[in-house]
């Protein structure tokens, strides 16, 4: 579960309110006063741990990087023996996790990638690049389809996940409760869970 405010050294909570302000307005029309205005901070004080707005766009960078990073390392351990199925159902649970906790860095990277940012664009990058491991994982065990363009294969995870927070708001009015609730996560998970397998994976 993410650290509460309270708990978040002030650096932490700059960086955090500057993410949400990102996600929301882009970080050109976002400024150091109201980074600081959502901090609860003064604009000298997040000059003081950042002292360029482009350093706490770095900062950002880098957070949402290391969520990715950290999402794919702890499916890399929990199925180094798992089956597809396993597999798969893990990704699922991962990927969950990060549109319940980490809504406002996908959305940043939703964002900053639709409009050709570099940061966006490398932040995509990465997260394509740990999809790939997986579906090259598929590949070597035997259980990925030979005809699967293995390049769209990752992009569409990719794209199906940060689609789906993109359109949240969208999706939501075909819903009986929000996006975010418990249950239509878990329905959400295990209905992508079943698309991915049956379209990526070879029968037996």
């Amino acid at each position: 579960m993410p650290i509460a405010d309270a708990d978040l050294t002030a650096a932490a909570r700059i960086r955090n309110a500057a993410l949400e302000l990102f996600a929301r307005d882009g970080v050109a029309a976002t400024s150091i006063r109201d980074v600081a205005s959502a901090a609860g901070v003064s604009p000298g004080l997040v000059q003081h741990h950042f002292k360029t707005k482009t350093d706490l766009e770095q900062a950002v960078n880098d957070y949402v990087l290391r969520i990715g990073l950290e999402a794919s390392e702890g499916l890399e351990k929990s199925t180094a023996e798992a089956h597809t199925e396993e597999l798969f159902t893990e990704m699922g649970e991962r990927i969950t996790s990060l549109v319940r906790e980490h809504r406002s860095a996908l959305l940043y990277v939703i964002r900053s990638a639709a409009q050709g940012e570099r940061a966006g664009l490398e932040i995509f990058d990465a997260f394509l690049a740990l999809v790939d491991q997986h579906v090259e994982r598929l590949s070597e065990d035997g259980t990925l389809r030979q005809d699967v363009d293995r390049l769209w294969a990752g992009l569409q995870i990719v794209i199906l996940d940060l689609g789906t927070v993109l359109l949240e708001p969208a999706i939501e009015r075909h819903l009986p409760g929000s996006m975010r609730d418990p249950d239509q996560l878990e329905r959400w998970r295990k209905a992508c869970t079943e698309l991915l397998s049956r379209g990526f994976v070879a029968p037996r």
